[in-house]
C-alpha cells in the first residue's frame, strides 16, 4: 500500500471511529438525562365564576379538583360529564369540601356567568362554573391542551366542538392524569379522596 493510500485509509478509519465515539457520548449521555420531559397539562388562569366573581387557579391550591371543559348549549356530553363529577361529589361525602370541579366554558359569546349559573343550578353546588373573555378562555384551553372550534349549523346557530377529557389536577394544580368517569361513583370518589 503506498503512503498516500495509507493516509487515506487512516483517516476514512479515524472519521469512523469519531462518528461511532461521538454517537456512544450522546447515548451515554442521553441515558443519563432520562426520558424526555412531558408536555405540562394546566397552569395559571384569571377568570370569572358563575356569581361574576374573579376566580384564579391560586383559589383551588391545596385541594385536588377535577377540570372540565365544555358549553351550556352541550346537547349531551356536557350534561352527562357534569352529572357524573357530581355523583362523584355525592360519594366523596363529607370530603367534598375538601376537593373542588371546575367547568370551564369554551363558548364565552354565550355562556356569561348568569348562564353558566342557571345551567349549574342543575348539578352539584360545589361545581364551580368559570367563564371570561375570549382570549382568557383561549389562554386557558391552551395551558390545558384542550381543542374547542365553533362550528356553524344548518338553523344558522353554531355549536361547539372540543375535548372532553376530564382532568385530574393535584393539591399543587399539577396535572395527575385524566379522570375515569366510566365506573362507579364510589371508585372514582376513592382515588380523588387519595389526593386529598
Amino acid at each position: 500500500m503506498t503512503p498516500k493510500a495509507t493516509r487515506i485509509v487512516l483517516v476514512i478509519a479515524a472519521f469512523i471511529v469519531g462518528v461511532a465515539l461521538f454517537f456512544a457520548a450522546s447515548l451515554l449521555i442521553g441515558g443519563r438525562a432520562g426520558p424526555p420531559p412531558v408536555a405540562a397539562i394546566g397552569g395559571p388562569f384569571t377568570l370569572v365564576d358563575q356569581d361574576g366573581n374573579t376566580f384564579t387557579d391560586a383559589q383551588m391550591k391545596g385541594k385536588p379538583y377535577l377540570v372540565f371543559f365544555g358549553f351550556t348549549h352541550c346537547p349531551d356530553v356536557c350534561p352527562t360529564t357534569l352529572f357524573e363529577v357530581s355523583e362523584v361529589m355525592r360519594a366523596l361525602g363529607d370530603d367534598a369540601n375538601r376537593a373542588g370541579a371546575l367547568f370551564i366554558s369554551v363558548d364565552p359569546e354565550r355562556d356569561t356567568p348568569a348562564a353558566l349559573k342557571d345551567y349549574l343550578s342543575s348539578f352539584d353546588q360545589r361545581v364551580r362554573g368559570l367563564t371570561g373573555d375570549p382570549a382568557a378562555i383561549e389562554a386557558t384551553e391552551k395551558a390545558y391542551r384542550v381543542y374547542a372550534k365553533k362550528v356553524p349549523t344548518q338553523d344558522g346557530d353554531y355549536t361547539m366542538d372540543h375535548t372532553a377529557i376530564v382532568y385530574l389536577m393535584d393539591k399543587d394544580g399539577r396535572f395527575v392524569r385524566p379522570f375515569d368517569l366510566k365506573r362507579k361513583p364510589e371508585d372514582a370518589a376513592a382515588e380523588l379522596r387519595r389526593y386529598l
